[in-house]
């Protein structure tokens, strides 16, 4: 009796567990399906990507001999669920057993669980680190830090490691990694790719139906087979990394990607493998290509943060991304969707957005983020706006990222402190101060930088909380120092500022 292989979007690889014993007789099935395409409004470049990587995916099977059923969104009979598409399987080829490789998301997990069928979850073995791994490591320990996982990857890979020792003599290079904008850009950005009949056909579908989703359909250049994602990853290598660990944290109004390697989407769809990307840049380091804190920051990123976040939400199971321990329940205003806004760093990085399915960490971190966190939004439409609008977000992603790093709605399981800063940070790290309507150096009254007038107001709403966090106590005996006149207009303007977004009004 045929079996079913299920394989999902972002699955896309050969070395997939679900496919390691594929046999003669067996159906590997792929869908596109709406229930995936919009249980959250995804970017339209999110899901051409998909479903073009997809349908060439599907396509190099096809070409080793593999029988493969392949339902596209268009189809008249679709059921529009990847739960519906197995039992309209299992009835085509008389089979009721089904093998797929484990969901990065509960609800997924949860609705396969669900199915009448026999069905078998594989682990996903294209991670580092078994669930089960993470599982004994964060045994026990009150606080799960990144810095003390990462080291142990770095172990068992064997990555920058020289015997039993880090190369460069030290395990973490962050501090070299700060440098401010620099002004010019000498990268010509991530490597683009003209868009083929595939890509076009899915590019006209997407159009027709996602059309009215936040962000620009075209132009598209993402990579979507693995032969094009492994040359971007060269181009980054060659042309990007030696300066990346430099410039990481830096942000410039009119350069969206700087010496980024934007190929995390490729990673978390499948077309990329997260040690062959880590192998090319510690090889980089190992002939001189590149030095050490730019290739240490590079692969931190990938072995240490991108599977620490992994593991963490499978740790915290279902409920994590529910969490809000800071009670934040402001609604996400309409200017991360687009609307007109006056601070400039949030309309760029919006703007970048928009265009590309794309913004760095750090604007990620301390501009939209930093500003739901300081305005107190709540955590959950906080998530549900990252998951919409980027091309690399899938749940596991990011809810440790949002709820956790970023909005500190765990309560400070993943972070020691939350990641606040007022407008001086943004103005250190970018030039997106220069021509803003608002002042940065202006900490209150008329034209006064709102991260400024809401850095202080968040202290002060949670001072039971964090006045005792030996991380946040000099913040507290600035703003203590303050004349009492002072703290309390910026205070009052914190909160008529806050009203006036609440009711629309252009801030």
């Amino acid at each position: 009796m045929s079996r079913l292989i299920l394989v999902l979007g972002d699955q896309l690889t050969r070395n997939l567990s679900a496919l390691e014993d594929l046999g003669a007789g067996d159906v590997v099935l792929m869908a596109e399906v709406m229930e995936e395409a919009s249980y959250v409004p995804h970017h339209p470049k999110k899901i051409a990507f998909l479903f073009a990587a997809m349908r060439k995916f599907a396509a190099g099977l096809r070409e080793e001999g593999v029988e493969v059923r392949y339902v596209t969104l268009d189809d008249s009979e679709n059921s529009g669920s990847i739960t519906g598409e197995l039992l309209r399987a299992a009835e085509a080829y008389g089979t009721d057993e089904v093998i797929v490789t484990q969901p990065g998301e509960w609800r997924l997990i949860e609705a396969l669980d669900d199915c009448p069928l026999r069905l078998t979850q594989r682990p996903d073995t294209r991670f580092v680190a078994k669930r089960s791994e993470f599982e004994t490591w964060a045994e026990g320990r009150s606080e799960l830090r990144m810095e003390w996982f990462y080291r142990e990857m770095r172990k068992k890979t064997g990555l920058l490691m020289d015997g039993d020792d880090p190369a460069g003599g030290q395990w973490n290079f962050d501090h070299d990694n700060r440098k401010a904008n620099p002004g010019e850009i000498a990268y010509g950005g991530p490597m683009q790719f003209t868009p083929d009949e595939i890509t076009e056909d899915v590019l006209d579908l997407v159009e027709a139906r996602f059309g009215d989703n936040f962000g620009d359909l075209r132009p598209f250049w993402f990579a979507t087979d693995q032969g094009e994602a492994r040359r971007a990853l060269t181009r980054f290598v060659k042309e990007a990394l030696p300066l990346f660990g430099d410039y990481q944290d830096a942000m410039l109004d009119e350069e969206a990607f700087l010496y980024h390697g934007i190929i995390g989407l490729y990673l978390n769809a499948g077309l990329l493998e997260p040690l062959e990307v880590c192998r090319a840049a510690e090889e980089a380091y190992r002939s001189g290509d590149a030095p050490i804190n730019a290739v240490e920051g590079f692969i931190r990123q990938i072995i240490g943060w991108r599977e620490f976040i992994r593991g963490i939400y499978f740790l915290q199971g279902p409920d994590y991304a529910q969490r809000n321990e800071l009670g934040h329940g402001r609604s996400l205003p309409d200017f991360y969707w687009g609307a007109e806004t006056k601070m400039r760093c949030i309309s760029r990085t919006v703007a970048q957005t928009r265009e590309n399915a794309y913004a760095h960490h750090i604007q990620r971190l301390m501009v939209t983020g930093n500003f739901a966190l300081l305005a107190g939004i709540e955590p959950q439409q906080v998530q549900h706006w990252y998951m919409s609008v980027y091309a690399d977000a899938y749940e596991w992603v990011m809810s440790a990222n949002v709820i956790g790093m970023s909005q500190f709605a765990d309560g400070g399981l993943m972070a020691s402190k939350p990641y606040v800063s007022s407008g001086n940070y943004i103005a250190k790290m970018s030039d997106y101060c220069k021509g803003c309507a608002y002042d940065v150096k202006t900490k209150v009254g008329e034209g006064a930088c709102p991260f400024n007038l809401l850095y202080w107001a968040f202290l002060d709403r949670h001072r039971e909380r964090f006045e005792r966090n030996p991380r946040m106590a000099q913040m507290y005996a600035t703003f203590d120092r303050m004349d009492e006149e002072k703290r309390e207009a910026v205070l009052s303007e914190a909160e008529t500022f806050l009203n006036r977004m609440a009711q629309g009004a252009l801030v």
